[in-house]
């Protein structure tokens, strides 16, 4: 029986394993095919997942930001748990629009109490940060996610629960946006205009409202198959990330027990999402960019423009030193390498196996320092390529023998089994391996 269709003993993990962009959105639309409750523990409406599926006999693509993917499973439960932020007009836009596309989420889809709430303001304040650092901005989507977790990490957030107590509410409110007008200066905001917004925008989002600990664990005492679907990756965690160019939140494996209340002991399965090669959007450093045609080349084939931004992705080779160092954070079970068919037309491809300093190997697993960093002389081990299409291949057996070496190679560097291999963009194009 194939990987996709046996879902494991306890809670199964998705996770994006170096900068976000992996392709996670595939493998989670598959897995849910098994899976009563897709649910979101991190992030808000800058992440994007991209999946193509057959609706009546229709074959359309969604975009999905803040929802979580596993909505394209018509028997599976979406729910969006407190440690992601909910900016609610975008929350109602995107469901719109997939109902639009012919998706129907009625009484599937659910939203935890303790998620805290993005309001136009933070958006407003993620633009004014971003000019304030000038040439050392984050680059980030400017969607309020940051300003947001600021907000919670001082106390001074607004919780979805809170919607539902109005003379509370408006009052917290008031306080919340002087508080960011005083730090920031005066910006145009309509302050009243928004509580009157809200006060409709919470009528219609009670129904999707839930106290979240309480509903996942009568999921696990009743034996549901949950599916996590992690947003960004672990080089963007706030942690262990590439700090200080990463997101707000923890997006690896302990993200998932704090943002949904979930005992470590629930996860049985842990699958780290890997590219085929090494993208990231944003500044920071980078060590294996390609600033030439082999950049290129990944950039046109593999489509890496960001789905919530539009952004050109920086390209560069597989980095196997970044994914030992996300292997030893997150602890993965299993891979899903992706997007393998882009590496089909080179003939030679270069996988980065170590980092020098001073011509010295580096101790340390991945550099703290981000200066560090930027000096790393990377070791490259090189393969040869295959040099034909593998779009159509539906098992591993029958990839051209040095696009199996590559996989084999990556297995045996890290000392985890790849699962999943994605072979096109379509949601067919994806070879488990039993």
């Amino acid at each position: 029986m194939s990987l996709s269709t046996t879902p494991p003993e306890g809670v199964r993990v998705v996770l994006g394993a170096q900068w976000g962009d992996e392709g996670k959105g595939k493998l989670v639309d598959i897995l849910a095919a098994q899976a009563d409750i897709c649910a979101r523990c991190a992030g808000g409406n800058n992440a994007g997942h991209t999946i193509v599926a057959n609706v009546d006999g229709k074959r359309t693509k969604f975009d999905f930001h803040l929802l979580p993917s596993g909505l394209v499973n018509p028997d599976c439960t979406a729910f969006i748990g407190n440690g992601v932020v909910v900016h609610v007009p975008a929350f109602f836009e995107e469901l719109d629009n997939l109902t639009k596309k012919g998706l129907n989420c009625d009484g599937r889809l659910l939203v935890s109490d303790r998620a805290h709430l993005v309001f136009d303001f933070h958006q407003i304040v993620d633009g004014l940060k971003e000019a304030e650092l000038g040439g050392k901005s984050i680059g980030t989507t400017k969607k309020g996610i940051g300003p947001t977790y600021s907000s919670k990490a001082s106390r001074s957030g607004l919780r979805v629960h809170h919607l539902f107590d109005e003379e509370a509410f408006a009052t917290k409110f008031r306080k919340l946006v002087e508080g960011r007008i005083k730090r920031y200066g005066h910006f145009e905001y309509d302050t009243e205009g928004e509580i009157l917004r809200y006060k409709e925008l919470a009528a219609r989002l009670k129904p999707f409202v839930v106290d979240g600990p309480t509903f996942l664990h009568k999921a696990l005492l009743a034996k549901k198959r949950i599916l996590i679907e992690g947003a960004n990756a672990l080089m963007l965690d706030l942690d262990f990330g590439t700090y200080p160019f990463v997101t707000s939140s923890p997006t690896g494996i302990g993200g998932v027990c704090t943002g949904l209340g979930l005992p470590p002991k629930a996860i049985g399965e842990v699958v780290g999402v890997v590219k085929a090669y090494t993208t990231r959007v944003g500044a920071g450093p980078f060590p294996t960019e390609q600033l030439n045609s082999i950049g290129e080349h990944l950039q046109e084939v593999g489509a890496e423009f960001g789905v919530t931004t539009g952004r050109r992705r920086r390209c560069g080779w597989l980095d196997l030193v970044v994914m030992k160092y996300s292997h030893l954070i997150n602890g993965y079970t299993l891979l899903n390498l992706t997007k393998l068919d882009v590496l089909d037309k080179l003939p030679t491809l270069k996988v980065a196996v170590a980092y020098h300093l001073d011509g010295k190997p580096l101790d340390a697993y991945f550099p703290a320092d981000l200066d560090t960093l930027a000096k790393v002389e990377v070791q490259y081990v090189e393969l040869p390529g295959w040099e034909q299409s593998i779009e159509d291949v539906t098992k591993f057996e029958d990839l051209p023998e040095n696009c199996r070496k590559y996989v084999e190679f990556i297995e045996e560097y890290l000392g985890v089994k790849v699962g999943w291999i994605g072979t096109g963009p379509a949601r067919e194009s994806m070879i488990a391996r039993a």
